[in-house]
């Protein structure tokens, strides 16, 4: 069978000044899934192909001399996902299987434009699926046991750019954060053997590349095992120009943790700072307090470690001066770059039902609901005023001043990619403010509105 495996993109990420800042914001990569779920499939006999809409939009000639397509769903491209998954069955009468986070939180939703849906890790069903050996509409698929069991993604199967491998080197997450679908989708936590995840990098290397992302939503969630995979990354020597990873602010507590993050080049993480209102942090369970967000932005500078700060706004307890406050925060502790994500209720996390009953979702087209764009009432401002704050935090934290500092304290490569991101930022909130000050019934103007 010729399988083809999509990874949608809404249409705001396929547009030419969200591709250029993502080209800035981090080296181009895939979702994993796809490639591991096409490996089995391709060990199977099975000829596979993947796209990733992200980057390159996904050439639909292939689809003549495909048996069956696999579409893989996030929230935000939910809406791309069913209009894909619509055209395939209808234009080209080829069936459909979907799958991923958004699926598995809605699967009856998913139904109406696909034969079956996937819930969960479908690693264990992937091949009966696909060739047509379940007949139920969703399937429930159990979370693998023994994560060294799963094979390793397939990158020849890819036919988009990419830059960067990634390596997942556990699911899940032990922390609960009311607005994450992780540990929702992914449960419960586990982690692969420090040997099994070394084979791994063992392979990008042989394959030249040069920049590796690890996938697990806190790869120092389990300290002592951390430090082994980098203890035995430096004794084989499997060192990589930049790696980037997710953490947590505990890190900073532990100096041969750091020490050894250093030495690997795991030089770029991203740490969820959240708000500095402690009301909030408490809110969302996050279990963190502000000092170990002051010493956490501190330390990572001393190891040369870039930090990516992300802060959520639009939390229950967080004013617009709060939001403020953690961007001049970010600023002040030499961030290497700001995310600032706008609360979204994704489906199927406590956030989403909780905002549901009190009827303050206001927005359910998915396509918005990308922590770019504000879906719910807040309460301490106006949707209006929540998404305002957003494009100003943009615009205050990626200034050319701030970017010049860059090539002070990381060098050549981050300078550029900050100059970069500053233009690209630019751009983005100018056209904001055009549109906002539109009469067509954009986002913006219907936020006003209701505000």
């Amino acid at each position: 069978m010729n399988i083809l495996f999509i990874v949608p993109a809404a249409d705001i990420r396929r547009n030419w000044i969200y591709r250029l800042g993502g080209s800035f914001y981090g080296r181009s990569n895939s979702i994993t899934g796809p490639l591991i779920l096409g490996r089995i499939l391709k060990d199977a006999g099975h000829k596979v192909k993947v796209y990733e809409e992200l980057y390159q939009d996904v050439d639909m000639d292939v689809l003549e001399n495909t048996d069956v397509v696999g579409i893989y769903t996030m929230t935000s491209n939910a809406i791309r996902a069913y209009e894909l998954g619509d055209i395939i069955r209808e234009k080209y009468k080829k069936p459909v299987v979907m799958g991923g986070m958004h699926a598995s939180a809605l699967p009856e939703e998913a139904l109406k434009h696909a034969d079956h849906v996937v819930v969960g890790e479908a690693e264990k069903v992937i091949v009966d699926v696909m060739e047509g050996n379940i007949k139920e509409d969703i399937i429930y698929a159990p979370p693998i046991e023994n994560l060294d069991d799963v094979p390793f993604p397939d990158y020849s199967l890819l036919k988009t750019p990419c830059q960067a491998a990634n390596i997942m080197t556990s699911r899940g997450c032990p922390f609960n954060c009311i607005f994450c679908t992780t540990s929702r989708m992914f449960y419960p936590y586990r982690y692969r053997s420090p040997d099994n995840v070394i084979e791994e990098l063992k392979l990008y290397k042989s394959m030249g590349f040069k920049y590796v992302n690890f996938e697990d939503d806190n790869f120092t969630a389990n300290k002592p095992r951390a430090k082994e995979i980098l203890e035995k990354m430096i004794k084989e020597d499997l060192i990589f120009k930049e790696t980037f990873y997710f953490g947590r602010t505990d890190m900073a507590k532990d100096k041969e943790l750091l020490e050894l993050l250093r030495d690997t080049n795991l030089n770029r993480v991203l740490i969820g700072i959240e708000s500095l209102n402690q009301d909030s942090l408490d809110y969302i369970n996050k279990k963190q307090k502000i000092e170990d967000i002051r010493m956490c932005g501190e330390t990572l500078q001393k190891y040369n470690i870039k930090l990516i700060a992300s802060i959520v706004l639009g939390l229950d307890y967080d004013t617009k001066q709060d939001i403020r406050d953690a961007v001049q925060f970010c600023k002040e502790i030499n961030a290497y770059q700001l995310q600032p994500a706008i609360l979204t209720p994704y489906p199927g996390t406590p956030i989403y039902e909780q905002f549901k009953n009190e009827g303050r979702i206001l927005i359910d087209d998915w396509q918005y609901y990308d922590m770019m764009n504000v879906v719910f009432k807040p309460k301490n401002m106006s949707p209006w005023e929540l998404q305002a704050e957003f494009f100003n935090a943009v615009d205050e934290f990626y200034s050319f001043k701030g970017a010049l500092k860059m090539f002070k304290l990381f060098g050549f490569e981050a300078g550029m990619r900050r100059i970069g991101l500053c233009i690209a930022s630019k751009v983005g909130c100018g056209i904001f403010k055009k549109a906002s000050n539109s009469d067509s019934d954009n986002i913006y103007s219907r936020l006003k509105k209701i505000s």
